[in-house]
């Protein structure tokens, strides 16, 4: 069963202003699906369309942001719903936090810092399931803490006594209070040092383990996406480029991009200097024609720079966009 299927998504920033209309392509023809209970990491640099895309699948499009062709189709099981047809009544009982949940970036965007704790996971929980037995729901969170491996006392504390660590650790555990289908992560491990980071990466790995649901990774950090991710997809100037499985994505990656981001992961080891890639990524306003890559390849040819190269099956589950390989597979 596929859990979210993406066709043909084309949502675009329009803005007008002193007469001059200004048209952002920031998630431009993207398709993949989604399945239940695996780890589904998104990569790719500032401005690839990362963010622009989970605000699209978890219904979050407000002006100037709006889709303008695709689908966007869910399937709970039991419940089917077209996140670009939903209404914003029935996405708000129905879908947030009940099927999708989401983790954001900052932790302190989520908790109130004059609220403590276990007033955040009230005002979440009967905004949605109206709370009739308060020693019953207190009894339920910390039960519900205590199984993702944080202490009872956390629930008393205010934000600031809390340190960055635990903080994104509380908002994995109230992101997951209702167990949703769909956990979308959008950097969780931002600011965090590499000890706090594996600890947090170990939490959403075993409520995934726990829970059977799937969760979508965002991270431009490739070694998250090494060290968590079932399969991942690479995002380009909003497209994608390639999506496979995380080992092949590593051990064979086929467009130059990736190619790129994989060889730029260090090595304990290793002393020799690595290159970087040379220019920046486009003006999504005004972006190159053809492959969007192709002003910064080093194998560029020609046609890269007149037609979109399509997005195709190499193997099973493993895709990718890029005139070189089409050229290898005839």
């Amino acid at each position: 069963m596929t859990l979210l299927s993406v066709q043909n998504l084309r949502a675009y920033y329009r803005t007008e202003a002193y007469g001059i209309s200004r048209t952002v392509r920031a998630v431009d023809g993207v398709s993949f699906d989604l399945f239940p209970n695996e780890i589904y990491g998104v990569a790719g640099e500032s401005s690839c369309g990362k963010t622009t895309l989970i605000k699209v699948i978890s219904g979050n499009i407000k002006p100037p942001l709006k889709a303008f062709e695709g689908s966007v189709n869910y399937n709970f099981g039991d419940y089917e719903v077209d996140m670009l047809k939903i209404s914003q009544a029935e996405l708000r009982e129905n879908v947030r936090w009940k099927q999708i949940s989401y983790v954001m970036q900052g932790s302190m965007s989520v908790l109130n810092p004059v609220r403590k704790v276990i007033k955040t996971f009230q005002d979440i929980v009967d905004t949605h399931e109206p709370i009739t037995d308060k020693n019953k729901f207190l009894e339920e969170t910390r039960a519900h803490i205590n199984q993702l491996g944080l202490p009872s006392d956390v629930l008393n504390a205010y934000p600031h006594q809390l340190s960055g660590g635990m903080r994104q650790r509380v908002a994995i555990a109230l992101a997951t209070v209702f167990k949703p289908a769909l956990i979308i992560a959008d950097e969780p491990t931002t600011a965090l040092d590499v000890v706090v980071q594996r600890g947090v990466l170990q939490m959403i790995k075993d409520i995934q383990a726990l829970s059977n649901n799937t969760v979508l990774l965002v991270t431009h950090d490739m070694a998250v996406h090494a060290n968590v991710a079932d399969r991942v997809m690479i995002m380009y100037a909003g497209r994608i480029v390639e999506e496979a499985p995380t080992e092949s994505i590593f051990n064979a990656p086929l467009h130059p991009y990736t190619q790129h981001l994989t060889s730029s992961l260090a090595v304990i080891g290793e002393k020799s200097t690595r290159a970087s890639l040379k220019g920046t990524p486009p003006n999504l306003a005004d972006p190159p024609s053809g492959c969007r890559f192709h002003p910064r390849c080093p194998y560029v040819k020609d046609v890269c720079r007149t037609v979109v190269p399509d997005l195709i099956t190499i193997k099973d589950r493993h895709r990718v966009a890029c005139h070189l390989v089409e050229a290898e597979s005839l």
